[in-house]
């Protein structure tokens, strides 16, 4: 019985882990991957409000299409224009879910793991998830900072932006590469 806790402990712990501590991907710049694997861009859009831009994004695939299989890449990058407080995004993440009508307990126990990722943003930092063999990998201005292991939150991430309900069905389609940038 102890050593089933042993087990779990340090197994949940690498949930939580320093970027120095984690798997290979740590010591390898977003860049780096970028030049491992191919990418291609699917599109890209920016989110405005009235006539303030907030952040620029780009969906890219292994494929150059969405969605992907499980054994494809993909990189999703958000380049901000404004600061913006960890608890701010985290705080606008649920509100996003909350719109897509996702019930809290498919996104509650990843917040924890989102408040230890996520920094704080300032204007022109960029924030990216990597997603590869079904794990979700944070990089912070090309640098790894954490990952979410569950495949599920991949997924649920990217729908705030990419479901067929999101909560902006412009920005959808431009990231889907299905209209013009304005």
């Amino acid at each position: 019985m102890i050593k089933l806790l042993l087990i779990f402990i340090l197994s949940s712990f690498s949930l939580f882990a320093s970027p120095l501590i984690t798997e290979s991907l740590s010591k390898t710049t977003l860049k780096g991957l970028n030049e491992q694997f191919t990418f291609h861009a699917v599109g890209e859009t920016t989110f405005s409000i009235f006539f303030w831009d907030l952040y620029k994004s780009r969906l890219l695939t292994t494929s150059g299409k969405y969605p992907i299989d499980k054994n494809e890449k993909l990189i999703y990058e958000i380049n901000y224009m404004t600061d913006i407080s960890k608890e701010d995004l985290i705080h606008r993440t649920v509100e996003q879910w909350q719109y897509l009508g996702l019930p809290i307990e498919s996104y509650q126990i990843f917040l924890p793991k989102l408040a230890f990722i996520w920094p704080d943003i300032t204007e022109g930092d960029t924030l990216s998830l990597l997603i590869l063999d079904q794990k979700s990998h944070f990089y912070f201005n090309q640098h790894y900072i954490g990952r979410i292991d569950d495949p599920g939150f991949g997924q649920i991430f990217l729908d705030i932006w990419l479901a067929e309900n999101t909560s902006q069905p412009k920005l959808r389609s431009q990231l889907l590469g299905q209209t013009n940038h304005e």
